[in-house]
């Protein structure tokens, strides 16, 4: 049965009735201000907890994985401008020494 704000009304104004004003007050604000279907149990939590790791673990993993793409592209972008560099000095190299035989 679920308790709504009336019900809730009716069962201060008797607690006020019966207990007095300020042990009335003290009894609502221990009650939840929702309904108990609202609140969360120790197994909710519980649930909830071990979701929150798996969570976290498939998120070390996404991240790792994502860490080892991105450094094997570097690791390709690397090569690739260490093969061009080379390339140009030899071009370089070749070129200087030809046209030194050719100024003889």
């Amino acid at each position: 049965m679920s308790v709504d704000e009336r019900r809730r009304l009716q069962l201060a104004e008797a607690a006020k009735r019966a207990l007095g004003n300020d042990e009335a007050v003290t009894l609502m604000e221990l009650l939840p201000p929702v309904g108990w279907g609202d609140v969360a149990t120790k197994q909710d939590l519980q649930r909830l907890e071990i979701d929150m790791q798996r969570l976290a673990a498939a998120t070390r993993q996404d991240m790792l994985l994502f860490e080892a793409r991105l450094e094997a592209r570097f690791e390709r972008g690397f090569r690739q401008v260490v093969v061009t560099t080379s390339s140009l000095l030899v071009t370089g190299f070749i070129a200087t020494v030809v046209a030194t035989i050719v100024a003889r």
